[in-house]
């Protein structure tokens, strides 16, 4: 019977050995009873079946570089799913691969099927998990990989996995808490324009020909009004044309690289948006690192990471000066008060942190203060949008009003004369 060779995550971190079994499914089998994870498995004293493993290898490197398709792209509700099942599978004492075959068989068609089958495959050719995820997909970006890989090392892949579900989870939480405070104030606004244009477009018109047809004339603020839609029904697609064209130019300067640190910081001074969006950065900021920190990172390296997880170039940029300091040997509460990017209250948590010596935990009841912050900040910002667009439509709707029953009235007027 062949001798398979192996090296893998064991209880106490990674081991290796040899086992005797008739095949290579069968050694995976044997060491997944154990609760062994491989790493590598080889068959030992076969030349050809060194070999075949080499030639594997090579073949897994270069699927890691090209992905039949494409790269796997996953939203973020898909990724949250897929790390939370795997982290309960691997939770209840089954090996990663047997979990990837696992979420192989979903019924469901969907890139997560299609993502544990590519992964399930690399994985049994030897591959470690975090390369070969971070091969696969860019949706779980490099702080997750990084994680992961740090958890094979440790051989606490089950922890990081559910610590990772959670993050994530807060993370599509915090991302609907903003979308959710701009979806409706945006629809709003959509209903007051198409309402005004009605009026502008096609009942005002109307009235205009009947008092007309009468020998009645208009008031001025109709006259306005009647002008300017004549002037678009006539220049409508010049209209149309200089949206698109605006819109191109505008996204073209956007994306351009030395035009995003710009951008970024116009964003963060918008009246009662930028206070959210900075308040988002704390939230994150805070969360990732006390994620990272937990999870057996030194502070360096979480910094690093954090850094890579910044979405806002102009705070990534700022945050590179507390990088440069944290490295040199200053405290991170220093080195965040000399950023002047952060609040005083975020820096005297940090430095309770410092103090204590249990940083993740503070790190964690900060971030929790400040996502109540973020939610009382939404909820502000929900509460005057709101209104202010109600009464803006009001007050269009009542204009257009005002002058339909006006010139009705003259019509009236006209016609008893």
């Amino acid at each position: 019977m062949p001798t398979f060779v192996y090296s893998a995550h064991g209880p106490s971190g990674v081991i290796t050995g040899e086992l005797s079994a008739s095949d290579r499914s069968e050694a995976f089998a044997l060491l997944g009873k154990k609760k062994i994870q491989p790493i590598k498995l080889e068959a030992a004293g076969d030349a050809k079946a060194s070999t075949s493993n080499a030639t594997k290898a090579k073949q897994s490197a270069a699927a890691a570089e090209t992905i039949p398709g494409g790269p796997i792209k996953l939203k973020l509700p898909q990724v949250v799913l897929f790390i939370e099942e795997l982290s309960d599978l691997v939770g209840a004492g089954i090996q990663l691969e047997p979990a990837l075959a696992t979420m192989e068989r979903r019924r469901e068609l969907s890139g997560i099927k299609t993502l544990a089958t590519v992964l399930r495959s690399k994985v049994r050719d030897g591959m470690a998990f975090s390369k070969a995820i971070a091969a696969t997909s860019p949706s779980f970006g490099k702080l997750f990989c990084a994680l992961v890989s740090a958890g094979e090392a440790s051989g606490s892949l089950s922890t990081i996995l559910k610590r990772q579900a959670q993050y994530m989870r807060s993370l599509q939480a915090l991302k609907s808490k903003v979308l959710s405070a701009l979806l409706y104030p945006a629809f709003l606004i959509v209903a007051a324009v198409a309402v005004t244009l009605l009026f502008v477009v096609y009942l005002i018109p109307k009235l205009t020909e009947m008092l007309d047809s009468t020998g009645g004339s208009l008031p001025l603020a109709a006259q306005i009004i009647l002008k300017i839609s004549d002037t678009f029904k006539a220049t409508w697609w010049m209209v149309i044309l200089g949206g698109i064209a605006t819109y191109i130019l505008g996204k073209a300067w956007v994306s351009r690289p030395e035009s995003a640190i710009p951008w970024a910081h116009f964003k963060l001074r918008l009246p009662l948006f930028g206070g959210i969006f900075r308040a988002r950065f704390y939230v994150q900021f805070l969360e990732t690192m006390a994620n990272l920190l937990g999870n057996g990172l030194t502070m360096v390296q979480a910094m690093q990471l954090t850094h890579q997880a910044i979405d806002n170039p102009y705070l990534q940029q700022g945050f590179e000066s507390v990088m440069r300091n944290v490295g040199e040997g200053v405290a991170l509460s220093r080195a965040l008060d000399r950023s002047a990017q952060f609040p005083p209250l975020l820096i005297d948590m940090v430095n309770v942190g410092e103090q204590t010596g249990d940083m993740p935990a503070a790190l964690a009841r900060a971030a929790e203060r400040f996502d109540r912050e973020l939610s009382k900040k939404i909820d502000t910002l929900a509460a005057l949008i709101q209104p202010l667009i109600v009464c803006l439509m009001a007050g269009m709707v009542g204009l257009m009003a005002y002058l339909m029953m006006t010139t009705i009235f003259q019509t009236i007027s006209s016609i008893n004369k």
